[in-house]
């Protein structure tokens, strides 16, 4: 009895205790398959490319990240958009997704859509040097972009707007800054003369508000803060997010995935130094004060046609040119303008020197006058010869002391086409060959070349790839319109009048202006 009890209590005994010991065994076996599961995981993860802008790939990193989506490896590479946008039109391996810091780099990249959906913008401001933007009344109010180019002591330049989309926006808003003047077209392109290509050694630039805020968070020993100045006419970055063709069903939805959170602002949380795709206010915790913290509206990037149109303005105002200036000295241009106490031919000259100062340094113009045989036979002489334009500032006391010729008649064609051939003869590649010709009246040389022959002649000369504008200036009331007109027809040039000498700068500016695709 006492044996059969004993035997009863050592099996109650043992049988937990082996139900404890196979637990402890199966739960140490499920333990080392969980640690083996986790070692070893169940799928390759699928690598996801995303090339984004430098300045907003730190920002797309952490949203990339911050999803943790299983089997996807997120490779954020920051990538100039320029390099990019090249590399897609060739044969490089191509990312799956691309963020570029303006959709104008879409429209230069073959093989990708023309626009994606923006996940943050940056306004293109003008960045001022500090001590520039305290002479101006910073921070007493705020800076604009007439008040800035007006102030005396600044150094603009520009970034190439070919490459840079920061410097097409300051084109477009400088473009809009000039349509109040009487004369837009030149008062834009007198605009564009500030500038100088490249930032080195600028005292005014324009640049991202993204770019002045990195520059003043970073500055060291020696180096000038920089203040910005807002503009609602110049498109501000956009940083368009759109999906490249190839990629795997699973690269796919891991773009699908990232794009959702972006577009969510993901990147442009406190610790991001860009603006929602709105403008909306910086989200910076500790702000710089020489930016705005409050919303910045801007105007939409413009159609193809119209960017085509400012990088054409920029470039002809910026080539270098070759012009043989042609100005009447017939006796007519001795007549008294009322009002200014001058001739018309004083007023001329006075333009065309002043003019001097829209053509680059590196510009060379010869100064031609003309009447009738004013040199002999011959109906034009020679002023000033071909020199850069910086010699020919130094030696307009020569300009200045060309007198109209009392009995002189007016002989146009004659010294056009001679002075057209001669430019025909000088062509240079890489210059803007012009010929100008300043005139009052209509030709008056009864022996010299008819008007048919003349054309007939410009025409043998037209040659596309040498082309040489012929540009004519009609001076005051007797100006043939008309004659001017078939005059420049033939060269592929324009005309232009000034019924009112005592406006002839103002025609001179805009004629330079249409030259230079400005108008």
């Amino acid at each position: 009895m006492g044996r059969h009890a004993t035997t009863r209590t050592r099996r109650r005994i043992l049988l937990p205790l082996l139900a404890l010991a196979l637990a402890a065994v199966l739960g140490a076996a499920t333990w080392v398959a969980v640690a083996m599961a986790r070692s070893e995981p169940a799928c390759e993860p699928a690598r996801v490319v995303v090339a984004a802008s430098p300045d907003i790939a730190p920002a797309v990193t952490r949203a990339a990240d911050a999803l943790d989506l299983a089997c996807v490896a997120f490779d954020v590479q920051p990538r100039e958009s320029l390099q990019v946008a090249d590399e897609l039109s060739g044969t490089a391996p191509k990312p799956q997704a691309w963020i570029p810091s303006s959709t104008l780099f879409l429209r230069r990249a073959n093989g990708v859509p023309v626009s994606g959906p923006s996940i943050a913008s940056s306004p293109v401001v003008l960045a001022v040097a500090e001590p520039v933007a305290r002479g101006l009344g910073w921070p007493r109010k705020p800076l604009t972009w007439p008040e800035v180019l007006d102030g005396g002591g600044v150094v603009a330049g520009m970034p190439d707007p070919v490459h840079d989309p920061v410097g097409v926006s300051a084109l477009l808003a400088l473009r809009e800054a000039a349509k109040g003047a009487s004369d837009p077209a030149a008062a834009y392109v007198a605009l564009l003369r500030k500038f100088a290509a490249g930032t080195v050694g600028a005292t005014v630039f324009p640049a991202s508000e993204n770019a002045v805020l990195r520059h003043n968070s970073e500055l060291s020993e020696g180096e000038t803060a920089l203040v910005a100045a807002y503009s609602p006419a110049a498109p501000a970055l956009d940083y368009p997010f759109v999906e490249i063709a190839g990629a795997t069903p699973r690269q796919g939805e891991a773009v699908a995935e990232l794009k959702r959170v972006l577009l969510r602002g993901a990147a442009t949380g406190t610790r991001s130094e860009l603006r929602a795709p709105g403008g909306q206010a910086l989200r910076l915790t500790e702000n710089d004060p020489r930016v705005a913290v409050q919303g910045q509206r801007s105007t939409e990037i413009p159609a193809a046609t119209e960017v085509g149109k400012v990088l054409s303005q920029w470039a002809g105002v910026n080539a270098s040119a070759r012009v043989q200036v042609l100005i009447d000295v017939s006796g007519s241009m001795s007549a008294p303008v009322p009002g200014t106490g001058k001739s018309r031919l004083r007023l001329t000259l006075e333009a065309a020197e002043n003019a001097l100062h829209l053509f680059k340094a590196t510009s060379q113009v010869r100064f031609l006058a003309f009447a009738t045989k004013v040199d002999g036979e011959r109906d034009y002489r020679e002023i000033l010869p071909m020199a850069p334009v910086g010699q020919q500032l130094a030696a307009v006391g020569r300009l200045r002391a060309v007198r109209a010729v009392p009995d002189g008649q007016t002989g146009l064609y004659d010294s056009v086409l001679d002075v057209y051939r001669l430019a025909h003869k000088e062509w240079e590649r890489g210059r803007l060959n012009l010929v100008i010709v300043m005139t009052d009246g209509r030709n008056t040389d009864p022996g010299g070349i008819s008007r048919e022959n003349l054309v007939a002649e410009l025409e043998k000369l037209r040659d596309p790839d040498r082309p040489v504008p012929l540009i004519a200036i009609g001076i005051g009331p007797d100006a043939d319109e008309a004659e001017l007109g078939q005059l420049v027809a033939p060269a592929g040039g324009q005309a232009f009048l000034s019924r009112d000498p005592a406006k002839i700068e103002e025609v001179f500016y805009g004629a330079l202006a249409r030259i230079a695709g400005a108008g």
